[in-house]
């Protein structure tokens, strides 16, 4: 089972929720996509962990047999090759390491290289397996970490918890694609509807049966009213509690503690009961 963790924007207590889940569950991986900004090894502080890099293939050019056809460049749909002066130039911001160019060559000037653009640090954590990804800084794109991220659960009979990047970009759309039930997270305020409007849309258009939980719950009502109008089940409600958050902001694994184990508990349960609902039907 792979569950998705996903909100509007950062800050909501999408890392919160997912380390405190994968930590109750039994035979649990969390996994932190957020490549950008990871925050998770900051919970799960491991004794031991390995890093691997992770490398894309990046185009190199041998001016030597390219006789200036342009057939590269004008395959090339994110402009990642230009014809300049006589000579094709790569620009590595651009390509993403599709190895059309190369195919396409018909002089056979187009090799490839192995660029590293993030690495991955992996390690357990009592019985959670932990895998975390991080972005090399001045990189453009996450999405091959995250990748290389799910990768490591293919075959893997165990609860898979994903802490997704905030927003509804390109990194939250791969980090998504193979989970079977997605959970988001939203606080009670305008700006909370508006950023949890973006990541129901995003999980609609994926045709993700999704659930909610609502963070900081206050006497604001704008998102169970949301929640209704849209038939979305709510999951949970985590209260406004300034020890717990103090304790969260502190790298605290909340649901440890004899307070708080029942609220993350029961919330962990009423998405088991859901995903075998929508799986029976």
């Amino acid at each position: 089972m792979v569950i998705a963790v996903l909100s509007g924007k950062g800050g909501t207590g999408k890392t919160l929720l997912s380390v405190n889940l994968s930590y109750l569950a039994k035979k649990s991986i969390y996994i932190d996509c957020d490549v950008e900004e990871p925050n998770g090894l900051l919970y799960y502080k491991l004794e031991k962990q390995t890093k691997e890099s992770v490398f894309v293939d990046m185009p190199i050019i041998d001016h030597d047999k390219c006789n200036g056809c342009r057939i590269c460049t004008d395959f090339c749909k994110f402009n990642a090759l230009a014809f300049i002066k006589g000579r094709v130039q790569v620009y590595d911001d651009l390509c993403h390491s599709c190895g059309g160019c190369k195919l396409v060559c018909p002089q056979n000037a187009i090799t490839e290289v192995k660029k590293s653009v993030g690495e991955i640090k992996s390690g357990n954590y009592g019985d959670t397996e932990v895998l975390s990804g991080e972005m090399i800084i001045g990189e453009e794109s996450g999405v091959p970490i995250i990748k290389a991220l799910l990768n490591r659960i293919v075959g893997k009979d165990k609860t898979v918890f994903i802490d997704s990047p905030p927003g509804n970009g390109c990194t939250v759309m791969e980090s998504i694609s193979e989970a079977d039930y997605c959970v988001l997270v939203a606080e009670p305020s305008i700006f909370g509807l508006h950023n949890l409007n973006m990541v129901y849309n995003l999980a609609k258009v994926f045709n993700k049966k999704i659930g909610l939980v609502i963070n900081k719950v206050s006497d604001n009502l704008i998102i169970n009213e949301y929640a209704l109008k849209n038939n979305i089940k709510v999951l949970g409600e985590i209260p406004m509690n300034l020890t717990m958050g103090k304790l969260n902001s502190e790298g605290k694994i909340v649901s440890k503690m004899k307070e708080y184990k029942p609220l993350f508990n029961d919330i962990l349960d009423t998405i088991y009961k859901e995903v075998k609902i929508w799986n029976n039907c």
